[in-house]
């Protein structure tokens, strides 16, 4: 079905779609497996609201956080999700695109300023949402890359940042250094002028070490922990081994920043880690305990500040269209994905 055009708005002028104006979106109305419970249909294009812009969405991504939504996995995070149903019919939150409309009240973006940041209900052609939730897209990524950004961009690094209290000099170690969160660690760790390990599997070697990492370990061939090099700081994204093995491989004032990891049961899943590391960060001073990450603006522009200076650059997996998404959220789900998985939407092929 052909979607509805929007009136002219000429850039810094305040517009809003036409009445009945339709636009494609992935839409779910149940948890289940991705295949089973989304569906590509036409719904109404959002109306902004004072303080609000209208973005045309040429690219989002996925991570591990929609997989959870989508199946609503682990169930003891249902109510969090929404009950019986999720809250938002439409799943995704990490995007680029370009302002088509403002609102007003909005000071700082006009019509026609490619941006890239967060709302709900991202797997779809146009978004609205609060104008601090985007800022200008960097001149030297595609869309592609700047949807890539969000959520685990700014989880690597409130981790290493205010967590970790990563300084210049000190011995970082990523554990899961290929993924989405990794990837971004071990560059924003470089930038804080860490000497950064990377460990990852033998066919992402090489992309960990291109991405700055001064030493990558094989965990097919070695286990980091079980040699003698000591850390200062490990984020650990994957949790393969326990916490007490983990922790012997930090110097004697390190810290441990378990992330989840990517394995669990139906009930509880990655947060049985969680628990486990809140409860040993009461008695051991090398284990921090779980941090609660919220995206905001001020991170947005710092990211946008290391990926300009060329210090940060987004590791795209691969891209599907959005009648794949899907298929996309089942890739990430199975833990296959190398970098970050993007949708492409709206033409989403330029700079």
């Amino acid at each position: 079905m052909a979607i509805t055009p929007t009136a002219t708005v000429e850039p810094g002028q305040i517009g809003v779609p036409a009445p009945g104006a339709l636009m494609k979106a992935i839409v779910q109305k149940t948890y289940g497996e991705p295949e089973a419970v989304l569906e590509l249909q036409d719904v109404a294009k959002p109306v902004i609201k004072d303080g609000e812009v209208l973005v045309r969405v040429h690219a989002a991504s996925v991570h591990v956080g929609d997989w959870m939504l989508v199946t609503g996995v682990p169930l003891i995070a249902r109510p969090a999700y929404g009950l019986p149903k999720p809250k938002s019919s439409i799943p995704g939150s990490d995007l680029a695109g370009t302002v088509e409309a403002i609102g007003n009240g909005v000071t700082q973006l006009r019509s026609g300023d490619e941006v890239f940041g967060w709302c709900t209900a991202a797997f779809a052609e146009y978004v609205s949402a609060p104008e601090d939730h985007f800022v200008r897209k960097p001149a030297n990524l595609t869309f592609e890359q700047a949807a890539a950004i969000g959520v685990s961009a700014s989880t690597a690094l409130q981790l290493l940042r205010d967590q970790g209290e990563v300084q210049s000099g000190q011995k970082v170690l990523i554990n899961g250094a290929s993924g989405g969160v990794g990837t971004f660690a071990v560059q924003i760790a470089k930038a804080f002028g860490a000497e950064v390990t990377g460990v990852c599997s033998t066919k992402n070697v090489e992309m960990v070490r291109s991405i700055g990492a001064d030493h990558v370990i094989d965990y097919m061939r070695e286990d980091f922990a079980q040699s003698s090099q000591r850390y200062d700081f490990i984020l650990d994204n994957v949790a393969n081994h326990s916490l007490s093995d983990t922790r012997n491989a930090l110097t004697p004032t390190g810290k441990l920043q378990s992330n989840n990891g990517t394995s669990g049961g139906r009930w509880f899943g990655t947060l049985g880690t969680v628990i486990k590391s809140a409860a040993v960060s009461k008695f051991s001073r090398h284990q921090l305990g779980p941090a609660i990450k919220f995206q905001n603006r001020a991170d947005l522009l710092i990211l946008q500040g290391l990926i300009e200076s060329g210090k940060v650059t987004p590791v795209i997996d691969g891209t599907y269209p959005l009648s794949a998404v899907p298929q996309a959220i089942r890739h990430v789900g199975d833990g296959h994905a190398r970098g970050t998985v993007v949708i492409t939407i709206n033409g989403a092929d330029h700079a």
